[in-house]
């Protein structure tokens, strides 16, 4: 089986999503509709009775590798809001735990009728390398690999954005903190720059931003006043300690000191920026907690529309699967 890059992997040959992997290598069009698809979504959230019947008789497995509660408990909420059944699949305590390979046990919940993964791993790549060699006719969703890739993270922050902003021709973003270790951080690199954004910015020390990833096509500043000067969207990144040597970081009350956004350093920004967070927050670090609650915060926001993002990938995903075994058996 010759090896494909994850955004050519990720389509049907009608051009429709089939898995959801990375934000990288998307077209505009592509991005959009999700967008698009999600917003349809944004209601069902409000009624009294949030289900539509989308998924109905789908199984959707989560595949969680590696802890998160808030991104696990969001793919499950949207999972039952489109009427789909759900297994949660705690890996380190079943049969992977026991010696059963990877390979055998995705293999037996296939068997089994899975119609989707959403997959979290602590390898860059894995839900790549599942999509491709383990399991191609189920549909899988990234819920975040390594420091590759978190692709609903971003669009959901995109939806944010949208939903505040209303284009993103003129929008200038500001990404702070641990970009180095950021899965988020690099997916929604991608997404802006499809989407058109005019300007993105990094802003952190060297140890977390080297100065290589302005390969992506970002600028680079040291400095928050001068890297939040006029931009319309900061997004503040979780310190990763987990990932991190100490010797990239000086102490936090350090780290807070210089690119903690505080009340003082968001008056840099434009007066009606707004700020995201992908969470969890360590408040204190990375963002004083009168910024986080204060009116200008829209972190609560984005886990709402996280729902709605992950019914319109899980949606749309399995309609694109759905169409592609319907070609091959064709």
């Amino acid at each position: 089986m010759s090896h494909s890059a994850p955004h050519q992997l990720q389509l049907n040959e009608q051009g429709q999503l089939r898995h959801f992997l990375t934000t990288e290598g998307l077209s505009k069009e592509l991005l959009t509709e999700i967008l698009d698809t999600a917003e349809s979504f944004i209601d069902v959230n409000s009624r009294s009775v949030k289900k539509v019947p989308l998924l109905r008789g789908i199984t959707v497995v989560n595949l969680f590798f590696e802890n998160s509660t808030r991104t696990r408990s969001t793919f499950e909420l949207a999972a039952q809001r489109l009427s789909a059944d759900i297994l949660n699949l705690n890996i380190s305590t079943s049969a992977t735990a026991k010696g059963e390979t990877l390979q055998d046990t995705l293999w037996n919940l296939r068997a089994m009728g899975a119609d989707m993964f959403v997959v979290r791993h602590a390898d860059s790549g894995a839900a790549h390398f599942i999509a491709q060699y383990v399991t191609p006719d189920v549909a899988i969703i990234n819920a975040g690999d390594g420091r590759h890739a978190h692709p609903t993270q971003a669009m959901l922050d995109m939806l944010t954005i949208r939903r505040e902003k209303g284009s993103f021709e003129h929008l200038k973003v500001a990404i702070v903190g641990d970009i180095l270790h950021s899965r988020v951080a690099r997916s929604e690199i991608h997404a802006l720059k499809t989407l058109g954004a005019e300007e993105i910015r990094l802003i952190g020390p060297k140890t977390l931003v080297p100065d290589h990833l302005e390969a992506l096509g970002t600028h680079i500043y040291r400095d928050m006043k001068q890297g939040l000067k006029d931009v319309d969207v900061i997004v503040t990144l979780r310190l990763q300690k987990e990932r991190m040597d100490k010797a990239l970081l000086p102490s936090e009350s350090e780290f807070f000191r210089l690119y903690g956004l505080s009340t003082d350093k968001l008056s840099y920004a434009k007066p009606d920026a707004i700020v995201m967070h992908p969470g969890p927050i360590n408040r204190g670090v990375e963002i004083e907690s009168a910024v986080a609650d204060g009116t200008q915060s829209r972190i609560l926001t984005q886990v709402n529309n996280g729902i709605a993002v992950r019914m319109a990938v899980m949606s749309m995903a399995i309609s694109g699967q759905m169409q592609t075994l319907e070609g091959s058996q064709g």
